[in-house]
């Protein structure tokens, strides 16, 4: 079955071979889809007949947001914990184990049934990629099944059993698991492992351990690296040839410069920076010095609990010094480039059919209308949903 999107009063493909500038926009543009696929972009007046139509009535069509940072699979509620920091009490990440705590409590129905929730949300607001993590259950049975169940959602599944080192563990003896038989269990089910490499959680050798274990076990690098403080995270994740490091909000000279010289994407997660009244990342700087920059939700109990991409696109434009039509790249083919997709974020031919139309004119409104619900439709994989 072919579709065609017409009618559209700005596509943005974020391809610059595609229209004009970094977003690739053309106006009085169509699009059509087969089956999963893209297979024509151009001029409405030109557009071939399909079976099925899609008047976008003059709105914007944007590539389906692609959040490569979630962590989905939990049970547990830490509003209290929230209050507590807008109240004035700082975040350190020490209520991470509260939610283990209830998520190991959690039945397998239960975990899905939240996961299913948190994702048709996020599809809602024009998500059609995300990444989702393990890390709320840090023992064999408990990871194991948090990765099962993430991959009844996604393709993007990621081993974070090196969230934080469990309640009364050894820090080197919990690692050592992670490395041996928690990352045989986590293989099965997972195409990328993580690792939280700041002060209170994992040291730089222990996250080394991780990752150099994750890759001889076949699967992609990732880094939560540099969001309470200073540290080694974004050079190990340059080092090793992470996908992305993720967080980003303290980084130094040499960090950037780092960044800047590699194909290490640099994840922002303004949400978590929102809900726990921290300093943002200085997405400008970043930008500025030729860092590949991707936006993600960071979607989670007690450090950023929102699914909504359109919310952290105003978040970087308003708090981190992105433009509009920077922020939106970053949520889409900097997204794909953080999970090192590139069938995915774009509209062009052959990509994927994940696509977005906006009840407003332009990209620009995603920014200019924060908290405005302006996804009016929602193609997934040439479906709409």
């Amino acid at each position: 079955m072919s579709l065609l999107i017409d009618n559209c009063g700005e596509l943005v493909t974020c391809d610059p071979r595609r229209g004009d500038g970094p977003l690739g926009l053309r106006t009085d543009a169509a699009v059509v889809v087969a089956d999963t696929e893209i297979v024509w972009v151009g001029h409405s007046g030109d557009a071939p007949a399909a079976d099925r139509y899609l008047d976008a009535g003059g709105g914007a069509v944007l590539p389906g947001f692609v959040d490569s940072h979630a962590h989905l699979v939990f049970a547990g509620d830490r509003a209290a914990e929230f209050a507590a920091r807008m109240a004035g009490q700082r975040y350190t990440g020490g209520g991470i184990r509260t939610t283990v705590e209830a998520t190991r409590a959690a039945d397998d129905d239960a975990l899905r049934a939240h996961t299913a929730r948190l994702v048709g949300e996020a599809l809602r607001q024009g998500t059609t990629t995300i990444e989702i993590k393990s890390g709320y259950g840090l023992t064999v049975a408990d990871e194991r099944r948090s990765l099962r169940v993430a991959a009844g959602f996604t393709d993007e599944v990621t081993f974070l059993g090196a969230h934080v080192v469990p309640a009364g563990a050894d820090a080197d003896a919990y690692t050592a698991l992670v490395c041996g038989e928690m990352m045989d269990a986590a293989r099965a089910y997972a195409a990328w492992v993580d690792v939280f490499c700041d002060r209170g959680a994992f040291d730089a050798d222990q996250s080394r351990a991780v990752l150099t274990a994750g890759r001889a076990a076949g699967l992609g690098l990732r880094v939560h690296a540099n969001q309470l403080g200073p540290g080694p995270g974004v050079q190990l994740a340059v080092d090793l040839g992470a996908a992305s490091a993720d967080h980003c909000t303290h980084l130094s000279d040499a960090d950037v410069d780092a960044l800047a010289g590699s194909a290490t994407v640099a994840t922002l997660l303004p949400g978590a920076e929102f809900s726990t009244r921290s300093p943002y990342p200085d997405g400008r700087r970043l930008w500025d010095a030729g860092v590949t920059v991707a936006l993600a939700t960071d979607c989670n109990p007690g450090s950023s609990f929102t699914s909504s991409m359109p919310f952290c696109v105003a978040l970087a434009v308003r708090e981190m010094g992105l433009t509009p039509a920077e922020a939106v790249w970053s949520a889409t083919a900097g997204g794909a480039r953080a999970l090192r997709r590139d069938d995915v974020g774009v509209i062009r031919p052959g990509a994927r059919a994940d696509l977005v139309v906006l009840d407003a004119p332009s990209h620009l409104h995603l920014a200019y209308r924060p908290g405005v619900p302006l996804i009016r439709d929602v193609i997934r994989a040439g479906e709409p949903t």
